[in-house]
């Protein structure tokens, strides 16, 4: 399946949506430290739910450490800067679905790093800054679940 990957996110809503989205997809989430919260949170748990246990989530303490676990696979970082539309990539199992973190989306170091296949964005009207990080999430898990499929849904 496909694999999110936030990267030091910071509203314990988002993660707990993402956390939803990973059990009711099949997909894997990932989180970067540090984390802008801790996993005793109310709003992370009343977000999440009762799939927390359905998930599965790993923590990392660096990028590197991240990354490591993921590769090799195809990295696509999602930013308001990037140059190739969400829908015009061809997902495939694996392809890692890498987000910023909500205030601020992924630095500047982070998306020129080598390991990132490309740069993709959701679209907006203009002058908009961002979408909220679960929604984007959702956005992307769903649409390259679409390209595949939706391997193994109960249609």
């Amino acid at each position: 399946m496909f694999r999110i990957l936030f990267y030091t996110p910071e509203i314990p809503g988002n993660t707990g949506n993402a956390i939803r989205l990973s059990a009711v997809t099949g997909s894997e989430l990932h989180l970067v430290e540090p984390l802008g919260f801790n996993f005793e949170d109310a709003n992370l748990r009343r977000a999440g739910l009762d799939y927390h246990d359905l998930a599965v989530m790993t923590v990392h303490k660096t990028l590197d450490d991240a990354f490591a676990a993921l590769l090799p696979a195809r990295v696509f970082a999602f930013t308001s800067h990037g140059d190739t539309p969400f829908a015009d990539v061809a997902y495939e199992p694996g392809d890692v679905l890498f987000f910023g973190p909500e205030s601020v989306g992924l630095p500047q170091d982070v998306l020129d790093d080598p390991r990132v296949t490309a740069r993709v964005r959701l679209p907006m009207l203009p002058s908009r800054r961002s979408l909220n990080l679960a929604n984007s999430a959702s956005i992307a898990v769903y649409e390259a679940w679409r390209q595949n499929g939706y391997a193994g849904a109960q249609l």
